[in-house]
C-alpha cells in the first residue's frame, strides 16, 4: 500500500506496492531486520520470519527484551534485501547493486491462539529448512510457554528493485576501465553432520538441490 512512510523520495520508479512482487522477495529471503525506539534509542535486530498470507511472523523467548518491547505495540519498520548483483561503471559515483527490498511498516501482534501458535513456528522452520517441521520431535509445552510469536500486516509495505547494468556518463563510455555486473548469490553448502548424528543418513529434504 502506498503511504506517506512507503512513497520514496527518489528512484520512485523502483518501487513496487503489488503483493506479486513483495511476497517473493519475502519468500526468498531467510532473515529480516526489525527496526523500533526505547525512550528514543533506536535498536535494530535481525531475526528469522516467515510470511502467511498477508502477515509476517517472528518469535523469541518471553524473556527478550526486544520481544517485550515491540510486543507493547509500538511502531516498528520491518526490512528485507535480497543482493543480486554488484554493478561496477567506470567512475565510484556511478557504481551500484542489483537488488530487491522490502520495507514494511507495522506493529506487532501477539499471537495467543495456541494453534496459530504452532502453525507459526512450522512456517519459519520450514521457511528456512523446508521439510525440516515434520522432521523434528514434538514441540513441548514448556517450549511453548517460554516462546512469544508475534504476527505483522503486511498491509503498509514496499519493494523497491534495482536491475540491469552501470549507468555510465556518455564522456565515460570510452575510458579503458571495465564495467558491468558481478552477480550474487546465496548458496547453502555441504551440510556438516554434527559428532552425535554420526551415521544417521542425510535426509531428503537436505540434499536437495539449491
Amino acid at each position: 500500500m502506498q503511504t506517506p512512510r512507503t512513497t520514496p523520495s527518489r528512484s520512485a520508479k523502483r518501487v513496487h506496492y503489488d503483493a506479486d512482487i513483495i511476497h517473493p522477495i519475502l519468500d526468498e529471503a531467510l532473515f529480516c531486520t526489525v527496526s523500533y525506539a526505547v525512550d528514543g534509542q533506536p535498536m535494530a535486530i535481525p531475526t528469522a520470519f516467515a510470511r502467511s498470507g498477508n502477515r509476517l511472523y517472528i518469535h523469541g523467548s518471553v524473556g527478550s527484551h526486544f520481544i517485550r518491547e515491540i510486543e507493547k505495540g509500538g511502531p516498528v519498520c520491518i526490512s528485507i534485501m535480497l543482493a543480486d548483483g554488484l554493478v561496477l561503471a567506470k567512475s565510484a559515483f556511478n557504481h551500484s547493486v542489483n537488488y530487491r527490498s522490502v520495507i514494511i511498516f507495522a506493529t506487532a501482534e501477539k499471537v495467543t491462539d495456541e494453534d496459530e501458535r504452532m502453525e507459526a513456528l512450522a512456517l519459519i522452520t520450514d521457511h528456512l529448512i523446508p521439510g525440516r517441521w515434520a522432521d523434528l520431535r514434538p514441540t513441548t509445552d514448556s517450549e511453548m510457554r517460554k516462546t512469544t510469536v508475534l504476527a505483522f500486516s503486511l498491509a503498509e509495505a514496499s519493494a523497491k528493485v534495482r536491475t540491469g547494468g552501470p549507468g555510465d556518463d556518455p564522456d565515460d563510455v570510452d575510458l579503458p576501465t571495465w564495467a558491468g555486473v558481478i552477480p550474487l548469490k546465496t548458496m547453502r553448502l555441504e551440510p556438516v553432520t554434527a559428532d552425535y548424528s554420526q551415521g544417521i543418513a542425510l535426509p531428503d529434504y537436505i540434499q536437495q538441490p539449491n
